[in-house]
């Protein structure tokens, strides 16, 4: 059994139920296009310190995002290039995070570093949650070196009575983790290869 609450992600009330929580600093799981996540408000120090008791994480390790449109980028990174739009429009939403140079409303424990991983997840659901909610903090939802969750029940084992929301959504599609590419520079770097190569990237602009 698990203290945290469970609501279907076909449930009428699922959105607005984890936007409520979010409000409040709480943490909430839900189904990508990969695993499942747990997330806490992107901008609130509160919620992402409880990402790292929940996971029992470094707190070294930074969190990456999920955005539910492109316009949300502006509120997270320093700028947002014409390179980088290119990208965006091109492999998103999709297995692409991208290391952008985080923007000055960003809580020092999202990142200890001076960039931020950005992602937009090929999910209807979890598109619909973050156009809601707005940016999240999200990582995956389970213990630290724990195995990836893959439904709401791996979830409900490893931290079930940690986290203030559940969205099943049924077993995860268990995509191949995302390719990260650096572009907070004048290069860019694929620093873990995924599903999009760097030769798909560059024929962007060949």
């Amino acid at each position: 059994m698990t203290s945290s609450k469970i609501l279907s992600t076909q449930d009428p009330q699922a959105i607005a139920t984890a936007s409520e929580i979010l409000k409040k600093h709480g943490t909430i799981v839900f189904p990508t296009d990969t695993i499942y996540g747990v997330a806490a408000d992107a901008f609130s120090p509160e919620g992402i310190q409880k990402i790292y008791e929940v996971k029992e994480r470094p707190e070294e390790k930074a969190l990456p995002v999920l955005i539910g449109d492109l316009d949300q980028l502006a509120d997270l990174v320093l700028y947002v290039s014409d390179t980088v739009r290119k990208i965006a429009t091109a492999f998103w939403p999709g297995p692409l995070t991208l290391i952008l140079p985080k923007g000055p409303n960003i809580p020092p424990d999202l990142s200890p570093y001076p960039t931020l991983g950005v992602r937009m997840p090929n999910l209807p659901f979890t598109l619909s949650l973050l156009r809601k909610v707005g940016p999240l903090a999200t990582t995956s939802a389970n213990l630290s070196g724990g195995p990836n969750p893959m439904t709401a029940q791996d979830v409900i084992d490893q931290i079930g009575d940690r986290v203030d929301l559940i969205l099943d959504g049924g077993p995860t599609l268990g995509m191949t983790a995302s390719t990260v590419v650096d572009v907070s520079g004048t290069e860019m770097k694929i620093l873990r290869q995924g599903p999009i190569s760097l030769d798909d990237l560059q024929s962007l602009f060949d």
